[in-house]
């Protein structure tokens, strides 16, 4: 495939992508591509760069070196705005507004986009059972009536309400007990089978990584420094991925 072909058949390209903050270098020379439908973990430890990668994406953060496209099209070029409303963002905070309930943290953007309130009410009712939470009892409590794997349960839920084909998760079930992590990972799991979102997810865990992820980039101090398959990544005898599963475990 061409470099253009590339470029406008991939939902997220980085190419040689550098961030600085002064004279301190957090990414190096990053290149990634992310194919439509495909989920890709940004595996690494804390620092390495992870996480900065993923705001690139949506232009919470700006490279200084390099470029990033969405849907073909560089960051740079886009309205910020306009490229958030088009990109579901989870993160571990959840981030739900503690001063509205369900309903309308779930249908916040699609408020924003103009949709009548009869179809932000049927989505968010739809959306909430996709992720396997009964409107009846949720829809009109706040965030701190709920447990965290509800919340958690709702801020995936308000990340697909505008149907967004892009999905950027940075560390979305890190808060949760082990349980209720395993529960909701497998419930990622058969959302993802069925909706085919592009989604780049950002974790420090190896097993969270090959459970959820079709492609494992690992990073560390800032580089991308290995990348493949979940089968080539459990297979592998590369070096610096032995040394993050025995720091892992």
């Amino acid at each position: 495939m061409s470099d253009r072909a590339s470029e406008a058949s991939a939902p997220v390209l980085l190419e040689s992508v550098g961030y600085s903050i002064g004279e301190a270098r957090i990414l190096r020379d990053v290149s990634l591509e992310v194919g439509a439908g495909e989920t890709v973990a940004l595996l690494g430890r804390s620092g390495s760069g992870k996480t900065s990668a993923l705001k690139l994406i949506n232009r919470l953060r700006e490279p200084t070196e390099g470029r990033v496209l969405v849907q073909g099209r560089p960051t740079a070029d886009w309205d910020p705005i306009e490229l958030r409303r088009g990109i579901g963002y989870v993160i571990q905070e959840i981030g739900l507004f503690p001063h509205l309930d369900v309903a309308r943290n779930v249908g916040l953007v699609p408020q924003l986009e103009g949709r009548d309130a009869a179809w932000i009410e049927a989505r968010s009712r739809e959306l909430l059972e996709l992720v396997g939470l009964d409107p009846r009892e949720v829809f009109g409590r706040r965030p701190a009536e709920l447990s965290g794997g509800q919340r958690q349960r709702v801020g995936v839920a308000r990340a697909l309400a505008a149907d967004p084909p892009i999905l950027l998760m940075d560390e979305p079930f890190g808060a949760l007990d082990p349980i209720t992590r395993r529960e909701i990972q497998a419930e990622f799991l058969d959302l993802q089978q069925r909706l085919r979102k592009t989604i780049v997810l950002v974790t420090h865990d190896v097993r969270e990584a090959c459970k959820l992820a079709d492609r494992i980039a690992l990073m560390e101090a800032g580089e991308l420094v290995w990348l493949g398959t979940v089968d080539e990544f459990r297979g592998s005898d590369d070096e610096r991925i032995r040394r993050f599963q025995e720091g892992f475990e």
